[in-house]
């Protein structure tokens, strides 16, 4: 349990503050109205538009913070406060969401390896909690360990999942702030595009946050498997 503690209060602390100041900077740049009154609606057709992308849909999704490209219908789903929203925080998630269309588009190898691994972690994630489970207890009682091995083999394919997103998402940011940057017409301002970069960095840091928390949680299980845990 020691080594457990070890591995999750600083992540977990760290999580929990990073996702606070997320929140806290989508907070305060949602209030702030973009010169242009652009919607993140229109900014997103902008971007795709001016991308040579004419066939991917631009659409509102309910719930806060659903935003996500998706390349099985090629549809970017806008939350309704960025789909409907003029402020800097719509517009840097809206060309965000866009950057993912096109990556897509470009045929981005980060993408389409992490599109690739979807289906193995969705079957991963629903079943890692009752192989983990079954695998310690039966390592408890001097079982064999091929379960908890299930289990390692599992996780390790989460994290790298985990991992693999963060280029995706950095790449998308960049191409996102790179675009708004280039495009007075939507941004009007410098301190619009510092606002846009601050927001679209502490997402991302979100990412990076869960990305440790899946590596620190591999590294427990392993250990235990290894017989380097000496509790």
């Amino acid at each position: 349990m020691e080594t457990y503690l070890i591995l999750f209060i600083p992540i977990l602390l760290l999580s929990m503050f990073v996702q606070w100041r997320f929140r806290n900077k989508f907070s305060k740049y949602a209030e702030m109205q973009l010169n242009s009154g652009f919607s993140g609606k229109e900014v997103a057709e902008k971007m795709l538009h001016d991308n040579g992308i004419y066939n991917v849909k631009v659409l509102s999704s309910e719930g806060q913070l659903t935003d996500h490209y998706n390349p099985a219908d090629m549809t970017v789903n806008l939350s309704t406060d960025v789909y409907y929203g003029r402020s800097v925080a719509a517009a840097a998630v809206a060309a965000h969401e866009c950057g993912h269309a096109i990556q897509h588009a470009k045929s981005y190898n980060w993408l389409q390896f992490r599109s690739n691994m979807v289906p193995i972690v969705s079957i991963s994630s629903n079943l890692l909690q009752w192989v983990l489970l079954i695998g310690v207890l039966l390592i408890a009682f001097n079982g064999p360990p091929i379960v908890l091995g299930i289990g390692v083999v599992g996780l390790a394919i989460i994290t790298l999942f985990s991992i693999v997103t963060l280029p995706v998402e950095f790449d998308a940011s960049n191409r996102a702030l790179l675009w708004l940057k280039n495009n007075q017409g939507v941004m009007r301002t410098s301190e619009e595009n510092t606002q846009a970069k601050d927001a679209l960095w502490w997402a991302a840091m979100t990412y990076v946050v869960a990305a440790l928390g899946a590596l620190a949680n591999l590294l427990y299980y392993a250990s235990m498997l290894f017989g380097r845990n000496r509790e």
